[in-house]
């Protein structure tokens, strides 16, 4: 912890400290990437230091991982303190600002960037890893799933460390399945492009499909790879626990997805001794999760922020906005992925019907897109332009993630 770290730790503790809490001052962020990258500087080892003596998770996966990382910190705040880096800075600067901002709190909760697992794995020697979920995102730049899957894979295989893995997600089972041991979340797919194949062997995988899109079974038509035996699942709005006992899941984030989210933040609390008695009331103090889903008041609006990155994410999303005004708004910038050929890969049509107006840098390419889906639209040059062309009332926007960030700045929202 920070009262035994030795003298360049201690340093580099109290310069991160100063730095973020001047960068907060100052209107710049809240300086977790700032504060913990001079951090790191003055101590290249820094996160593994203040990472000795703690119980940690890891939450990592393409989608969902910042409100499950939310819900995972909420679940075990029963015990005490828990560090977290709640507003999504999940690469090493923000895990060592994080851990660095909370002092001797014994436990931590960190989001990490999926490509930066076994990183964060060498430095944090966690006690349990979350595996929520993987498909594809920022294809410019990221690798394909499969390339994720083995290196999930690698970091797990013959370490000790407890895996909390979506039994729904063909990719994260054979990532997850190399662990010594696994606890399995009947967390769902509705995004099933990206696991048509089997990581194992290369065959198709049958799905067995419900009601709600999820696949209620899967397994691999040329190897032995098949779903897993779930210990917890969703079965309406409750979660069954391992005992076969039942939890109402009263959640203020709307859609089954945080369910799910809720249903794997209880597992990993469950490795920490927490009950899904004790948590689930504080979980459902939360309303939103770094603006996500907040619901905000505005020149007569009643406006709800949803993100979505990916095809995965705006499936999701479109689950969860009302059927009222939305706003849709993409960027392409370097934290975006500069391609929007996914676009292509999202099924829009669900849109249909109600009024649509588009914004962002790239939203020429979205209207295209929705032309193609047979969705009526309206351009606008902004968020501002969108508030006075709508009339008063419920609206929903819908945002990639620099998109995103510039509306909730435009909201003057700060979580």
């Amino acid at each position: 912890m920070t009262t035994q770290l030795p003298m360049r730790a201690k340093l580099a503790v109290s310069v991160s400290r100063g730095v973020a809490a001047i960068s907060r001052a100052t209107g710049r962020g809240d300086g977790s990437v700032i504060g913990g990258r001079i951090g790191l500087a003055i101590d290249p080892g820094l996160l593994a230091r203040l990472a000795t003596g703690r119980q940690i998770a890891l939450v990592s996966g393409t989608n969902g991982k910042t409100t499950t990382t939310r819900l995972s910190a909420a679940a075990i705040g029963v015990l005490g303190t828990v560090a977290t880096n709640s507003f999504g800075a999940n690469l090493p600067n923000g895990h060592a600002a994080a851990l660095a901002q909370a002092g001797d709190t014994p436990y931590a909760v960190l989001e990490v960037d999926e490509h930066y697992l076994p990183h964060a794995w060498s430095a944090t020697r966690p006690m349990v890893v979350a595996m929520l979920n993987l498909t594809r995102d920022q294809l410019d730049r990221a690798k394909e799933v499969a390339m994720l899957a083995k290196l999930w894979r690698d970091t797990v295989r013959g370490r000790p460390v407890h895996v909390v893995a979506n039994a729904d997600d063909p990719m994260v089972v054979w990532a997850a399945s190399a662990a010594q041991e696994v606890t399995w979340v009947a967390a769902g797919q509705r995004w099933h492009d990206d696991s048509a194949v089997c990581p194992e062997c290369g065959s198709a995988i049958a799905r067995v499909i419900g009601e709600t899109g999820d696949a209620t079974d899967w397994r691999c038509t040329g190897c032995a790879l098949a779903r897993p035996q779930p210990q917890w699942w969703l079965d309406g709005d409750s979660v069954v626990d391992p005992a076969g006992e039942r939890h109402d899941v009263k959640l203020r984030l709307p859609g089954r997805v945080n369910r799910a989210n809720a249903a794997m933040a209880l597992a990993v609390a469950e490795h920490f001794g927490v009950r899904a008695c004790d948590a689930l009331p504080r979980l459902a103090e939360i309303t939103s999760v770094a603006g996500r889903y907040a619901m905000v008041e505005r020149d007569g609006k009643a406006i709800r922020l949803l993100l979505a990155k990916n095809p995965a994410g705006w499936l999701e999303a479109f689950d969860m906005a009302d059927h009222t005004p939305t706003l849709l708004s993409i960027n392409a910038r370097d934290p975006d992925g500069l391609d929007t050929s996914w676009l292509y890969d999202v099924d829009f049509s669900s849109l249909r019907g109600r009024r649509v107006l588009i914004t962002g840098d790239r939203a020429y390419d979205l209207g295209v897109r929705l032309t193609v889906n047979g969705v009526a639209f309206t351009h606008v040059p902004s968020f501002g332009a969108a508030l006075t062309a709508l009339p008063d009332g419920r609206m929903e926007v819908i945002a990639n993630y620099t998109a995103f960030q510039q509306i909730r700045a435009e909201l003057n929202r700060v979580q």
